[in-house]
């Protein structure tokens, strides 16, 4: 098998322009093959305006990066029904692949004729799914996060030909999203007037229980796991079941470290552990979910 690839999956927080353009400026010397951009959870973040996402991945494609545009996951309006069809006819004109993150833009995609990444909301649990995606233009997709690794290997034996697969091995863990926004109902605010409050959580708004334990993370509409995934451990069981790329989420703090460990893992072939100073804020490691146990919990391999 070939080296396995490092994607960077778009950003799911709301940073500055500065910000945001930093860190990718950052990435264009990072081990890492693919980055996905785009605004993923909220219509209403748009520091980065539509031509700025498009500049931004002709740069980091003249550094020698693949570059994927993400589409919306939730779309729950007239206005960002559009946005969605203007992304994905800019994206084809520009050449490039688009993450799918809503069956609305697979529809758009497949009348277009354009092949597609389908991504972990789209809900692939067997193979049959993942063959008629295929036949719509899927030419990668990735498992739900939820997914054991037994159902994933069980998918791999049947997976179509010219499918690639991708799998998040780590970063917080993108588990619901809602038409209302938790972090401006937090901040007592209507989600149309919610002051952009998302831009003072720069890696989300921990949620903590009645006893004081962090249980959720509070992303504006999106709900995120309080632990970390973790599945450096898990890599060499990947590679053998063909697995060809392995994505990280991005975050604020220590994203350099984190992709130079898992670089390090797929170069070696060896299992190498990320700096416990480079999990995100109140993070701590989970792989529950690998094993077909609640998503939260550590297995040691």
């Amino acid at each position: 098998m070939k080296l396995q690839k490092i994607s960077l999956a778009s950003l799911a927080y709301y940073w500055s322009k500065a910000d945001t353009l930093a860190f990718y400026v950052d990435a264009m010397n990072w081990p890492v093959d693919i980055i996905y951009l785009g605004e993923v959870v909220c219509s209403r973040r748009h520091l980065l305006k539509f031509d700025d996402w498009f500049a931004l991945a002709k740069e980091l494609r003249d550094a020698g990066k693949s570059v994927v545009i993400s589409s919306q996951t939730l779309i729950d309006n007239e206005p960002d029904r559009r946005a969605m069809h203007r992304l994905i006819e800019r994206a084809a004109v520009e050449g490039l692949l688009v993450e799918a993150n809503d069956f609305s833009a697979v529809r758009v995609l497949h009348q277009l004729k354009q092949n597609f990444v389908a991504g972990p909301h789209l809900n692939v649990y067997h193979a049959d799914t993942l063959a008629w995606l295929a036949g719509l233009g899927a030419s990668r997709f990735l498992p739900p996060l939820e997914m054991p690794g037994v159902d994933l290997a069980a998918i791999q034996q049947d997976r179509p030909a010219g499918v690639e697969t991708e799998v998040q091995v780590w970063g917080r863990m993108a588990l619901a999203f809602s038409a209302r926004c938790f972090t401006a109902r937090h901040h007592r605010l209507r989600k149309d007037c919610c002051e952009f409050r998302c831009d003072a959580h720069p890696d989300g708004l921990p949620l903590a229980t009645r006893d004081g334990k962090t249980f959720l993370n509070l992303n504006g509409i999106q709900t995120q796991s309080a632990s970390c995934m973790d599945l450096s451990e898990q890599l060499p069981e990947l590679r053998r079941m063909g697995v060809e790329i392995l994505r990280l989420q991005p975050q604020s703090q220590h994203m350099a470290e984190v992709v130079a460990a898992f670089d390090t893992a797929r170069t070696a072939q060896t299992i190498v552990k990320v700096p416990d100073d480079a999990l995100p804020a109140a993070a701590e490691r989970s792989n529950g979910y690998w094993f077909g146990a609640p998503g939260m919990q550590w297995q040691a391999a």
